[in-house]
């Protein structure tokens, strides 16, 4: 009997159950370009999904999903056709590609290329992925941590943990004759502890995960995970109120890196540059940070929750420099973008699923490491914050203006680490951030397989990665008064 995983990677396969061949593949893209369109793709999707949800001593939830689908799109200079649908009948799937074909029409006639396969690099083949792993498996994984949690200390008084998992197969045929196929598993464990003590309640968290198996516990157990994140909700009971005003600020390796992707990052996206939104509009070769940075977008990085094969629309990312020694030397491509600066598409093209059109996103963005040693970016500093873990933020892509709420955070007082800090908020702009940024770790790290973006409505998964960072000065948004 087959596996689980036999059944999900090959749905698109020969003699899999919604089979796609070349011959196929060129008839659909024909009449997608049948009304004048210069290029057309199809993006068939499948995927498989399920979820845990262990609260108060129960299972409270468990859910499992498949969803199955083709997108069309034609293309015509900057007009844009998009199509999709959820039967593979061949009349259902003609009727996608002509109504794509009906948005993007020209005065020419093109015919699709004949379709190569494409040969893509392997940086998640897994040997059993998570939804082949019996479901009481997983339920006593939420257990252990339950347990782990409310052991750690008497005034753990809520105990929440999660596991959610997928595996998403693709394939992309495009009228320049690529054909990709991809199969992307993705998995991400979480807990949330409360605290409780004298009438106040503080709350801790940890997770991780990535395109990895059940043996990611091996490394990270689900005890450690729950006593991390039992330490943390136990710590800001005792927190202080967090002062206000310019400060130096020190950022934690690994998660920080969520303010560069937010305050940055979206800000290098080419196609708001193309369209001259983004404050990094026109900015190639200008001096955009400090000369210690040197961001990247890199989807190689093995089993990591931003890395992909193969682009959304059948090219292979690879790490590509963004910002070297300071300098803004390239933007985040998809193909419409690239084709805009006479460029190859850097693999960036991202949707969330078969329903979407692809746009340039981010896959792991990392600031890469520098030269100073992290204890001595801490004695460096006479007052100011160390940011551990951030929560949420605001964005504004056109100025890089942002606010970020901080989960975990701490004073720091003549170079040493001193009180816990609550109600903390960075206020900010983000090119300047990186022009403050005065010390850079080596001590570079990626975050733990938690992190997931969301663009003009659409949801993906990423990475972000950064060394210890010392930023000179920024606006520290507290309630001490």
């Amino acid at each position: 009997m087959p596996t689980h995983s036999d059944l999900y990677r090959a749905p698109f396969g020969p003699g899999g159950p919604s089979a796609v061949d070349a011959q196929l593949a060129e008839k659909l893209l024909a009449a997608a370009l049948a009304r004048g369109a210069d290029y057309a793709d199809l993006f068939f999707e499948y995927r498989a999904a399920g979820g845990f949800v262990f609260d108060e001593g129960i299972l409270k939830s468990a859910s499992r999903g498949v969803s199955m689908g083709l997108g069309v799109r034609a293309q015509q200079g900057d007009a844009t056709g998009y199509a999709y649908t959820e039967k593979l009948d061949w009349d259902a799937m003609k009727r996608a590609a002509e109504t794509a074909a009906a948005i993007a029409t020209g005065g020419g006639s093109h015919a699709p290329h004949k379709v190569e396969v494409r040969s893509l690099p392997s940086r998640y083949d897994l040997d059993r992925v998570t939804l082949d792993v019996p479901g009481m498996e997983k339920r006593k994984i939420l257990e252990r941590a339950a347990a782990a949690a409310h052991a750690h200390d008497a005034r753990v008084v809520k105990v929440e943990c999660s596991f959610a998992e997928e595996i998403r197969e693709i394939l992309v045929v495009t009228s320049d004759g690529k054909l990709a196929r991809d199969v992307q598993p993705l998995m991400r464990f979480g807990v949330r502890v409360i605290a409780e003590k004298d009438g106040k309640r503080q709350e801790g968290s940890s997770g991780g995960g990535g395109r990895t198996t059940i043996g990611y516990f091996d490394g990270k157990s689900p005890e450690w995970h729950a006593t991390r994140a039992a330490e943390q909700a136990i710590l800001m009971l005792s927190a202080e109120e967090a002062p206000a005003g310019q400060m130096e600020v020190v950022l934690a390796p690994g998660d920080s890196g969520i303010l560069l992707h937010e305050a940055v990052g979206h800000g290098l996206e080419a196609d708001f540059n193309r369209k001259g939104t983004s404050n990094y509009s026109g900015q190639i070769g200008n001096v955009v940070a400090s000369e210690l940075c040197t961001v990247v977008d890199d989807a190689t990085l093995l089993q990591s929750r931003g890395s992909i094969n193969v682009d959304d629309e059948g090219n292979e990312p690879k790490s590509s420099v963004l910002i070297e020694k300071g300098k803004l030397v390239g933007y985040m491509h998809d193909r419409l973008s690239a084709s805009h600066y006479d460029l190859v598409p850097s693999g960036n093209g991202r949707r969330e699923s078969f329903a979407a059109a692809p746009m340039p996103r981010m896959t792991n963005t990392i600031l890469m490491a520098g030269p100073h040693d992290p204890e001595e970016i801490l004695k460096s500093v006479k007052k100011g914050i160390f940011a551990k873990k951030f929560g949420g933020g605001q964005v504004d892509i056109s100025n890089g203006d942002f606010v970020f709420s901080l989960t975990e955070s701490y004073l720091v007082e003549d170079g040493k680490i001193t009180a816990p800090l609550k109600g903390v908020n960075l206020i900010g702009n983000g090119p300047d951030v990186l022009r403050k940024v005065a010390m850079l770790g080596n001590d570079v790290e990626t975050s733990d397989g938690i992190w997931t973006c969301g663009k003009d409505g659409q949801s993906v998964p990423v990475g972000v990665g950064c060394p210890t960072i010392k930023i000179s000065s920024i606006t520290v948004g507290g309630t001490k008064v």
